[in-house]
């Protein structure tokens, strides 16, 4: 589930092991280019956290923050 910390919208996500992982990294960025937005994140074997704000709008979440986080949820 997607928190709201600090200005931005963070997940972290558990796979089964590092190629999972990396596999959803993956298919995250490609969805992140098409929407010409770009999380922060990290990702330590099997796990994913990301972070999400818009930095044009000054660091805040925005509809562009939700909407990637929507976006990333489907792949699940």
């Amino acid at each position: 589930m997607w928190q709201e910390n600090n200005n931005k919208l963070v997940r972290t996500f558990e796979f089964k092991d590092f190629k999972q992982a990396f596999g959803f990294m993956t298919q995250v960025a490609i969805i992140a280019e098409k929407m010409d937005h770009h999380p922060e994140w990290s990702n330590v074997y099997n796990k994913v956290t990301i972070e999400l704000c818009t930095h044009d709008a000054g660091s805040i979440v925005t509809d562009r923050d939700r909407n990637l986080a929507t976006e990333i949820d489907a792949i699940l």
